[in-house]
């Protein structure tokens, strides 16, 4: 066609969805990688890439480096930090493959090898080969979270260990996916990092604390045994205890603030650090659990102490002997051995076990033979 003239140009620009630039940031910093999947050009998905911040610097993208800084390809993927693949290279590498069984632990190691860098984007891809990014993915130890809301998309939304659809996305998407984002919003993903991070934690701070208290209550128990101490506990002020006084505060904790240092630490390994672990249970019973025995037993002999009761006298106070009272007893100082008028009767001496409720309340000033405090039967 001849005599044509030129108008104008028309520019349709699909920016990036408010606040995704942050997001991705605050995933770089949370340790979660985001790689960038789509069907645009190369230059198109680079320039995106680079305005969302998942490439932070063109210039140490790997194209970049081999086509404008003309360096070979082995220094550039030395020195590179991003890469941005197109899908007839992933195809042309897939194909090479094509002789490769299944179980080669080799198949595949050059989108393993891809995906190593720090800042991935995969260009013009189909939806076969999202699924292949994604099994790449995991298999190199990852867990895959995949966001999409096309048809297209729905097989990678499936594979991946967690699927995540658009509320405004196909119904196909829809079905595939494990969470829906009704707002659409990236910033959701992030959010949702957060406060499964918090509920991990807090979820540890309440068992820490519901398991450290079982020293504490065990040691009195223990004591009571070895050392034939009166029981400080007895069973009705334990379930009291654990029921009245530990129940609000371990449900306390599972309401607490996330730490300030919360997206900014690595990702926790899937398989290693799990809710109950050795160091976990190592805090609550080695540390948490000996420092409340301690206190508590040293409050203990304390009181015990003020009341007359040195801790010496406590220990193996459950074999002593004494005299069981009678109604005729009269506590009185001025009268002998405080108005234990049964006193020196052989046939009323006997063993007083003090874990026992209804000897529990026996007055100590009982088993008193002299003047001095440690004058005991």
């Amino acid at each position: 066609m001849f005599g044509l003239t030129l108008v104008g140009l028309i520019s349709l620009n699909d920016p990036p969805r408010h606040r995704v630039d942050q997001s991705v940031l605050t995933c770089k910093g949370a340790g979660v990688k985001v790689i960038m999947v789509t069907g645009d050009q190369a230059p198109t998905a680079a320039a995106i890439a680079h305005k969302v911040n998942i490439i932070s610097d063109p210039k140490m993208e790997y194209n970049y480096m081999v086509d404008e800084l003309k360096m070979s390809k082995e220094e550039a993927w030395e020195k590179s930090r991003a890469i941005v693949i197109h899908g007839d290279l992933l195809a042309e590498k897939h194909a090479e493959e094509a002789e490769l069984d299944d179980a080669d632990p080799e198949r595949g190691r050059y989108l393993m090898d891809w995906i190593s860098k720090p800042e991935v984007v995969f260009a013009r891809t189909t939806p076969s080969q999202k699924l292949l990014i994604v099994d790449a993915c995991q298999r190199s130890g990852h867990v895959v979270a995949v966001t999409g809301d096309g048809v297209n998309d729905s097989p990678a939304i499936k594979k991946a260990d967690i699927g995540v659809a658009m509320g405004s996305g196909s119904d196909v998407a829809k079905g595939a996916a494990d969470i829906l984002l009704l707002t659409d919003d990236f910033s959701s993903i992030t959010l949702g990092v957060e406060q499964g991070r918090l509920m991990f934690d807090n979820l540890k701070k309440s068992i820490c604390y519901s398991i450290a208290i079982n020293i504490s209550e065990m040691t009195p128990v223990v004591a009571y045994a070895v050392v034939q101490t009166p029981l400080p506990l007895s069973a009705i002020l334990m379930v009291c205890i654990c029921v009245g006084t530990d129940l609000a505060p371990a449900i306390a904790l599972a309401y607490e603030n996330p730490e300030l240092d919360i997206m900014k630490r690595q990702p926790r390994s899937a398989t290693m650090d799990h809710l109950v672990t050795a160091k976990l249970m190592a805090f609550a019973y080695l540390e948490i659990g000996i420092l409340q025995s301690f206190a508590g037993m040293i409050t203990y002999w304390w009181v015990m102490n003020d009341y007359g009761i040195p801790m010496g006298t406590t220990l193996f106070m459950n074999g002593a002997e004494g005299y069981n009272p009678l109604p005729t007893d009269v506590y009185d100082p001025d009268q002998p051995n405080f108005g234990n008028s049964n006193w020196g009767d052989a046939e009323n001496l006997s063993v007083i076990d003090w874990g026992w409720t209804f000897q529990s309340g026996v007055d100590l000033r009982l088993f008193y033979t002299g003047k001095n405090k440690n004058d005991w039967v």
